[in-house]
């Protein structure tokens, strides 16, 4: 699995270079692999992010803009949803991977396992 988050490398908005550096900071302190995709300079990764971007989620003017966040083919989200993520400490469930050894989230997954197995 891999997580691709889209950016705009020549973005003229200060607002989505903060946010895209967000993302890819908070990804880089957890050690999280990802690859970032350029959509300002590739025209494939552009229109494959327009594409994948589910309708419902997809802003009223239509186009999505960066960052978005995707787990291989499978939409994750954009800033927003990111950052509630972030501050609910659910980015491993966001991201739709299993949560680090030793997180909070990892030792809750295990106790129910073992109480479906005393069932």
């Amino acid at each position: 699995m891999v997580i691709k988050v889209f950016t705009a490398s020549s973005s003229g908005s200060t607002a989505i270079k903060k946010k895209q550096q967000d993302v890819v900071g908070f990804l880089e302190a957890l050690k999280v692999d990802y690859t970032q995709l350029d959509i300002a300079c590739n025209e494939e990764n552009r229109m494959w992010m327009r594409q994948n971007v589910p309708a419902d989620k997809k802003p009223t003017s239509g186009i999505p803009l960066p960052p978005q966040i995707f787990n291989d083919e499978d939409y994750c989200g954009d800033y927003e949803t990111f950052f509630d993520a972030k501050e609910d400490n659910s980015i491993h469930a966001f991201l739709g991977l299993a949560p680090p050894p030793g997180s909070k989230q990892a030792p809750a997954e295990e106790e129910e396992g073992q109480e479906e197995e005393a069932e």
